[in-house]
């Protein structure tokens, strides 16, 4: 059995959390080339990559955000057991882990998981975001409780997870106050030519907007590709282009972003999705988000 060396696991946990090796040796009062030797180690013990270098900060890679979600867990336990022995009161705040698949707007999981914070005062709330398929080999080893996921888990996924679905809604239209006027009276053929802002490929709102254009003939033209829903807002305030966001988040996207709705899909409905390792929900915070969601979210 390969034997985990805690102390480099410690040493890669400040550096991530300090944001260089550089602010980590000074919380741990160690030298940098110390530092830097037991990361080395420790990627060399595990045989992955942890940190990649971005504009030069060390930013961790896919595979150390996994890892970093353990040593959250180790650690945090491990202050538990300190105050236990030191007789200092240890009553564990329930907690909720959750995954937001990144193609899901940041609004609607913040709209999805409110009732969750709103069932116990002392819950405490832990949300890591990545790529679906990412959050679901994290879920199977119960490293999170639930994930957050515009799509359900595939039929054959190698991976024991149940889908359950928190609801549907339209798909709209948005733009900058003076283009959504232009374009709103003779939409959806005013698009012709329009620039647009979407999401990257694979997503459902990428693959449903260029259904539905080319359903109806219209040559758009693609802008900007991006990955983060609220980056793509930004730039749709700033009046690059036209983008599309789902109905239900209609109020806050026009009043956070500035911009005004030009018209809806017809015909496209997107869904929600909560995915667990249970058939049936469990966990008293994922069962409020369920219900609020079918209740009043999505109710529309």
């Amino acid at each position: 059995m390969k034997w985990l060396n805690y102390h480099h696991l410690l040493y890669f946990w400040t550096i991530a959390r300090e944001g260089s090796v550089s602010a980590a040796s000074r919380k741990l009062r160690l030298a940098q080339p110390t530092l830097s030797g037991q990361l080395k180690a420790l990627e060399d013990a595990l045989e992955v990559q942890l940190f990649h270098r971005r504009g030069g900060k060390l930013v961790l890679t896919d595979t150390g955000a996994h890892v970093m979600r353990y040593a959250d867990e180790i650690f945090s336990l491990g202050s538990e057991l300190q105050d236990s022995l030191e007789g200092l009161p240890t009553r564990r705040h329930p907690r909720l882990v959750v995954g937001a698949a990144d193609e899901v707007p940041k609004l609607i999981v913040q709209r999805l998981l409110q009732p969750a914070l709103e069932l116990a005062s002392e819950l405490r709330l832990v949300c890591y975001e990545d790529r679906q398929d990412r959050l679901l080999a994290d879920l199977a080893v119960h490293t999170i409780d639930a994930v957050i996921a515009e799509a359900p888990v595939e039929s054959g996924s190698p991976i024991r997870a149940y889908s359950h679905l928190l609801g549907e809604c339209g798909v709209t239209f948005f733009a900058a106050p003076a283009t959504a006027r232009r374009l709103r009276r003779r939409f959806p053929q005013s698009l012709e030519g329009e620039p647009l802002l979407v999401p990257i490929e694979s997503t459902f709102m990428r693959r449903a907007i260029e259904r539905w254009l080319e359903e109806r003939s219209i040559r758009a033209r693609i802008r900007g590709e991006f990955q983060d829903y609220a980056l793509l807002g930004a730039f749709g305030r700033a009046g690059v282009g036209v983008f599309a966001a789902p109905s239900v988040i209609e109020d806050e996207i026009r009043e956070q972003y500035g911009v005004q709705r030009v018209g809806e899909l017809e015909d496209v409905r997107q869904r929600f999705y909560v995915i667990t390792v249970d058939r049936r929900i469990k966990h008293p915070a994922v069962l409020a988000i369920t219900e609020r969601a079918r209740d009043e979210l999505f109710a529309r």
